[in-house]
């Protein structure tokens, strides 16, 4: 293409939108689909001549390509499939992306009950910018399919769960996706917002995702033809679930648990396993219970989480498990509901355990009102006080470390990390020639440079440690000058991840989150 005008990349860069789709266009080999609400699937698919159907759209594509679906509300009477021959590469993945700057409803509402909307049987799909709604199912179900990332959809006023993975989905993200107002008539019995469960795979993942309003549980994470597998959650929100969009309750075949953990037929009389691993995760006002074990035999890990008036209880985790399976519980909140935990959990710094406690005073704000808010310009969840902690409460700077980033001496308890330090610290500032700094590269693919500031000589420690809190490196020990100093990681055989670096220097404390990508 010939070379653009100076002035012409000037007023490109002042639109994101119009310069991110010029990046598309101009630097990627692969192929763009689009998709209009008055396109014709007998079109090309350009942007000029459009799809009608992201069907069509989805049958021209190879791997590698990306399908632009234009603003609208697309009324559709049958699923939108993507069968397992769809598959792309981890070099080369499939995308289907809201066109930027808009946002296409895809309306289900004229199918027959029991059908799919989005149905996804391929791996490596990055799916972005979507709302379903109506579907006669799930608004959307991943079945089989692995390695697809789900980022910033809605699910809402489908017949059943609003996003479902199952038959073996494995290594799946949810990201920043909202799932509500699910129901299915006429039994209103098995409609979550989200549903890992059945025979579903190991290792998928939500995280920032909310679920408020399904007529069942907000996470259900029943098994039927699966043991052994393992979901982690991690700045998940999930209330008022159990009850209908117009607030009634449907009976008692509505569970309405926030977290439910596991579960199997006739009380998981075969012991199945489902390792439910949740940080930083709130749930309130359900009709049953937050977090609900639902006699699930695996193990299970709560790290940071909040209940708040869930009517049977905040936490109900009682029930034995299988042999060398582990309950974890640190860093825990619980406000009005109630706490049962079977003597086997290990427990650490939750506000149930004395000398601490949680009382209304502790929280800026009990007002759950902004819980529902429309997410960020980026599909962050929204900014709220809501069960954030007040300063002077006693729950500051009283949790243990756990691997998640925290602010001050020590973690704060629940789900949120205030800014706030405890008042052991008020009148000990920490001095101002203290910093950690955020580690360059980040991410990093093998090596990256640690710096940090010291106001005076001081013995410190700087450690790695992987997402569960463990240990991973041992960087620096000893006595360091005051100054700056840099120090090199290189993170080896290490897989993967998100890592947390922590700097302890005196009474000073600090941690800085690292990404590993391979």
């Amino acid at each position: 293409m010939p070379p653009m005008k100076k002035n012409n990349l000037l007023r490109l860069s002042k639109n994101p939108f119009i310069i991110s789709f010029f990046l598309i266009a101009s630097l990627s080999p692969a192929a763009q689909k689009f998709v209009a609400v008055d396109g014709n699937d007998t079109n090309p698919g350009t942007i000029d001549k459009p799809f009608k159907s992201i069907s069509a759209a989805v049958l021209s594509a190879a791997p590698g390509d990306t399908i632009f679906v234009r603003g609208g509300t697309y009324t559709l009477t049958t699923a939108v499939s993507i069968s397992s021959s769809k598959s792309g590469t981890a070099e080369e993945k499939f995308h289907l992306f809201a066109y930027p700057g808009e946002r296409p409803l895809l309306d289900f509402s004229g199918e027959p009950m029991g059908a799919k909307g989005i149905s996804l049987k391929a791996g490596f799909w990055h799916v972005k910018g979507f709302d379903v709604k109506g579907a006669g199912d799930n608004g959307m179900e991943i079945s089989g399919g692995s390695n697809n990332l789900i980022e910033n959809c809605s699910f809402f006023e489908n017949r059943d769960s609003g996003l479902q993975l199952s038959n073996g989905a494995s290594n799946n993200r949810i990201v920043n996706c909202d799932a509500y107002y699910n129901a299915d008539p006429p039994d209103y019995a098995d409609a979550d917002g989200f549903a890992p469960k059945l025979a579903v795979g190991t290792g998928n993942a939500f995280e920032g995702c909310r679920s408020w309003g399904n007529c069942d549980d907000g996470w259900d994470g029943y098994l039927r033809g699966a043991t052994d597998v393992t979901t982690t959650l991690e700045n998940c929100w999930s209330w008022g679930n159990g009850f209908l969009k117009d607030g009634t309750d449907p009976g008692s075949q509505a569970n309405g648990n926030g977290f439910k953990m596991g579960g199997g037929d006739k009380s998981n009389s075969q012991g199945l396993e489902h390792h439910f691993i949740l940080k930083n995760c709130l749930a309130f006002g359900n009709k049953n219970k937050g977090f609900d074990q639902n006699h699930n035999a695996g193990s299970m890990t709560l790290l940071n989480c909040t209940g708040y008036q869930n009517r049977a209880a905040d936490y109900r985790i009682a029930e034995a498990l299988n042999p060398g399976r582990t309950l974890v519980v640190k860093n825990c909140v619980s406000l009005g509901g109630g706490v049962e935990l079977g003597g086997f959990a290990v427990q650490q710094n939750n506000s149930w355990m004395p000398p601490l406690s949680a009382a209304a005073t502790d929280f800026l704000s009990l007002d759950a009102s902004a819980a529902s808010a429309p997410r960020k310009a980026d599909g962050n969840l929204p900014d709220m006080a809501f069960m954030h902690l007040a300063e002077g409460s006693i729950l500051v700077d009283a949790g243990v470390f756990v691997g998640i980033p925290f602010y001050g001496r020590a973690p704060d308890l629940g789900a949120f990390e205030s800014a706030w330090t405890s008042i052991a610290q008020k009148g000990a500032a920490i001095p101002s020639g203290f910093a950690f700094y955020t580690n360059y590269p980040n991410p990093l693919n093998s090596e990256t440079i640690l710096r940090f500031r010291l106001p005076e000589f001081c013995f410190i420690t700087l450690t790695v440690f992987d997402a569960m809190g463990r240990e991973s490196a041992a960087l620096a020990r000893g006595f360091f000058e005051s100054g700056e100093h840099r120090i090199a990681w290189r993170s080896g055989d290490l897989p993967g991840g998100v890592y947390l670096c922590r700097l302890q220097a005196g009474g000073m404390s600090a941690s800085v989150k690292m990404v590993v990508q391979k």
